[in-house]
């Protein structure tokens, strides 16, 4: 957890001084989107796809992988026996909420021209544990778990996913500029906030 967690604040300062470095050119003074009407067009309009900035490039990049990720461990803990019903009800839950937000994300590339992640490449560009993400040992162990210990390990593991999400998501919404994009962020910071206080009192039951 101590590697993790060091790795996790690591690509935190990596992220920050990335966005530094592209973002000298966005106007950094203005408010986000507020030079382009309504935030309620539609995210494959040409005003939507046109107003975005490095961090909202590299929000989007990475979170598509990350939320694969949170979906691959959900079909996990769904195809199992014996797991608590209240892990599997959130599974699914988070399973329905982060597939939309895949192929919106996706779409908002598409419109910026830029390319999906390659799923070949691994969890954001090949960072094990970037922004709260789960080695290929971790993701190992959790298939390899049955009953209440595979509950624990997908827990413990969302849990850290989804802190990573949020951290992900924060510092876009101080950031980003996209309107789109800044809601997506504030949805991913309230959903799964949420969650992990589920998750936290699911794991304190066991």
């Amino acid at each position: 957890m101590r590697m993790r967690m060091a790795a996790l604040a690591s690509t935190a300062l990596i992220t920050t001084l990335v966005l530094a470095g592209c973002g000298q050119n966005n106007d950094p003074g203005g408010m986000p989107g507020m030079d382009h009407g309504s935030s309620s067009s539609s995210p494959s309009s040409s005003e939507a796809s046109g107003d975005f900035n490095a961090a909202d490039e590299m929000f989007v990049t990475m979170m598509i992988p990350h939320h694969q990720q949170a979906i691959e461990m959900a079909d996990l803990i769904l195809g199992k026996d014996g797991i608590d019903e209240r892990v599997v009800t959130l599974a699914q839950q988070i399973k329905d909420a982060q597939g939309p937000e895949i192929e919106t994300m996706q779409g908002w590339l598409q419109e910026w021209g830029l390319p999906s992640p390659d799923p070949s490449m691994g969890g954001m560009d090949g960072m094990d544990h970037g922004g709260g993400m789960m080695s290929e040992e971790d993701m190992t162990a959790l298939e390899s778990a049955t009953g209440v210990e595979a509950t624990r390990l997908f827990l413990q593991g969302m849990i850290e996913h989804h802190n990573g999400a949020i951290m992900m998501a924060e510092m876009e919404l101080s950031n980003g500029q996209n309107p789109d994009v800044l809601e997506l962020a504030q949805q991913v910071i309230d959903g799964q906030k949420a969650e992990v206080t589920t998750m936290q009192e699911i794991l304190d039951s066991l």
